[in-house]
């Protein structure tokens, strides 16, 4: 196992997950290593079903009850010393005692409904007060200056009035600004944000994304958006994982992902955004559907439904090939060996600006 480096917060190596479903058994992660620096915001991007969900829910302990890891490591750093003592592997947590030292302190989630993560017959104060009361020694008193902060970091105006109120007589916007503020409460490193703007419409999408990353900034915060939409993270990603069937298939920083993507299935969901469309034609659509997770993938998960895929795709599962230092590929079009293919007309409008 690689000594882990010191900027290094998250480092999962060889992780696979599975689900037993009805005497089946489901491979849910394939094999995904990728490591997560401290401070950066990383957006994991695929369809419905890809298992970016899965991926970061084993970061908490959130697994459902037929769900495990079957194979690898998921080291996490605790602290800032850069001492090897202060990392655990989270693939090894077995009870609720051990994860509550993570989970909330070290590690929250925004979920992707505000209304169902709140108690819609409590307030919003005590809500925001329960949180700080289980992982912080303070008064009721304290609990409460904490939360009245919390709401004015969101961006709630009249937080002391707002801490009387209940969940309906929030507008969604305000709802998700709650969720995000019970998810800082108890000052956590990294933060999941699981689909944020899903129900939200697009002024607010941008008002949330952009307290995300300011909040970032200001926290110094490890952010880890969960998107199926890779125009939501355009503007907020430093780097972007792309995940097919259970695999990170494609990782690089943005302009890398968006400007230079190598993977046909990066193609595609790029092919698909709205915004590369052109007037009186139809939009792009991936054709077919994810593999059935119960069998055996061979070769390239892809290959199926990728126009460009080669003999060998359907055979062997290929490596990651590196297109720069940080810019990786799982795909047999980048071996020396493979004929040079253009990407999609919509990808090089995209690449030379043309939109």
């Amino acid at each position: 196992m690689e000594k882990m480096k010191k900027e290094t917060i998250l480092s999962v190596e060889d992780l696979q997950v599975k689900f037993t479903l009805r005497g089946a058994v489901l491979n849910v992660l394939r094999g995904i290593s990728l490591d997560i620096q401290k401070g950066e915001s990383l957006a994991i991007v695929g369809e419905s079903g890809s298992g970016k969900s899965v991926f970061t829910k084993t970061f908490l302990g959130m697994l459902d009850s037929n769900g495990y890891i079957d194979n690898g490591s998921i080291r996490f750093r605790l602290d800032d010393t850069g001492s090897d003592e202060s990392i655990v592997d989270l693939a090894q947590f077995k009870t609720e005692k051990e994860w509550l030292t993570v989970r909330g302190k070290q590690i929250a989630m925004v979920m992707q409904d505000p209304m169902t993560s709140l108690n819609p017959l409590k307030t919003i104060g005590h809500q925001l007060e329960e949180t700080v009361l289980l992982h912080h020694d303070m008064t009721k008193q304290q609990a409460h200056e904490r939360a009245v902060q919390l709401l004015t970091d969101v961006g709630i105006n009249e937080p002391e009035r707002r801490c009387k109120q209940y969940p309906h007589e929030f507008s969604g916007g305000m709802r998700q600004r709650v969720v995000i503020a019970i998810a800082l409460a108890c000052d956590p490193r990294v933060l999941i944000c699981d689909e944020p703007t899903t129900a939200l419409d697009v002024t607010i999408q941008a008002q949330i994304l952009q307290l995300i990353r300011d909040l970032q900034k200001k926290l110094n915060l490890t952010t880890i958006y969960i998107t199926h939409d890779l125009g939501v993270v355009a503007n907020v990603a430093d780097r972007i994982a792309v995940m097919y069937a259970g695999d990170i298939i494609e990782v690089g920083g943005v302009n890398e992902i968006f400007y230079d993507p190598r993977h046909p299935y990066t193609w595609a969901l790029l092919s698909s955004l709205p915004q590369l469309g052109i007037k009186g034609e139809d939009l792009y659509s991936i054709v077919g559907t994810p593999p059935n997770l119960q069998m055996e993938i061979k070769g390239d998960a892809f290959a199926p439904r990728n126009p460009y895929a080669l003999n060998i795709d359907f055979v062997e599962r290929p490596p990651f090939f590196d297109v720069t230092p940080t810019h990786k590929v799982r795909t047999w079009l980048m071996d020396p060996r493979a004929p040079k293919l253009e990407p999609p007309e919509a990808v090089k409008r995209l690449a030379e600006g043309r939109l």
